[in-house]
C-alpha cells in the first residue's frame, strides 16, 4: 500500500500541475497571433517585442521564431519553426510519460500487495490450521483491497493522461494555424511593399 500511496501523490501533482501549465492563456493567448501579424503589417519589429513574445508563451516562441528568420525565406522560417515546434511540444508533454507509467504500474503494484498478502495468509494457515473460515475471508479480503487501491489510482491516472494528450494536440494544432497565418501575413503583397520602402 506504500508504493501505491506514493504513485497516488505523484499523480495528484503531476494533474495539477498540468492542469496549470496547459491553461489556454498560457498556451496560445488570445489575440497574440493578430497582435503579432499587425506588428509584422505595420513592419513595427524589434528585437525587445521578439524578447517578449518568445518569454511570455509557447505560441510566442513559435511566432518569435518566424520573426527573427524571416529575412531568411520561407523555407528556411519553416525549418526554424519545426525545431521550435518539437522543443515546445517537448515541453507541453512534460511528465505525461510518468503520468502513463503511473496509470500502468498502479495496477501491477496493487495485484503484488494482494499476491503478497495472500501467500502470507496461506502460510500463516499451514503452520496454525485453517482454523475460522470467517477470518480466512477477512484476510482474502484485506489482501484484495490493494488490487482496489491500484485500480483507483490508474483509472484516474489513465483518463488524465488521455486528456492531457488530446489537450496538448490541439494546442499544436491551434499553433500551427497561427503560424501559418503569419508566414502569410509576411508574404502579403503590403508586408512587401512595406519592406521595399
Amino acid at each position: 500500500m506504500v508504493p501505491i500511496a506514493f504513485c497516488s501523490v505523484l499523480v495528484l501533482a503531476i494533474v495539477v500541475e498540468r492542469f496549470w501549465t496547459l491553461r489556454a492563456k498560457s498556451v496560445t493567448p488570445t489575440g497574440l497571433g493578430a497582435e503579432v501579424r499587425d506588428w509584422a503589417a505595420g513592419r513595427r519589429i524589434e528585437a525587445g517585442h521578439i524578447d517578449a513574445l518568445e518569454a511570455g508563451s509557447p505560441l510566442g516562441r513559435l511566432l518569435g521564431g518566424v520573426l527573427r528568420a524571416r529575412h531568411l525565406g520561407r523555407d528556411a522560417v519553416r525549418e526554424r519553426v519545426e525545431d521550435i515546434g518539437r522543443q515546445v511540444m517537448h515541453d507541453l508533454n512534460r511528465f505525461l510519460t510518468t503520468l502513463g507509467t503511473l496509470a500502468l504500474i498502479s495496477p501491477l503494484l496493487g495485484l503484488l500487495g494482494t499476491v503478497i498478502g495472500l501467500i502470507r495468509m496461506f502460510l500463516a494457515a499451514m503452520v496454525h490450521g485453517v482454523g475460522d473460515a470467517q477470518h480466512m475471508a477477512g484476510g482474502i479480503g484485506e489482501a484484495l483491497v490493494c488490487t482496489a487501491a491500484g485500480l483507483c489510482v490508474a483509472v484516474p491516472a489513465y483518463v488524465f493522461h488521455r486528456y492531457f494528450r488530446s489537450r496538448i494536440a490541439g494546442y499544436g494544432i491551434a499553433m500551427e494555424r497561427e503560424v501559418l497565418a503569419l508566414l502569410d501575413a509576411l508574404d502579403a503583397p503590403s508586408a512587401a511593399r512595406g519592406a521595399t520602402r
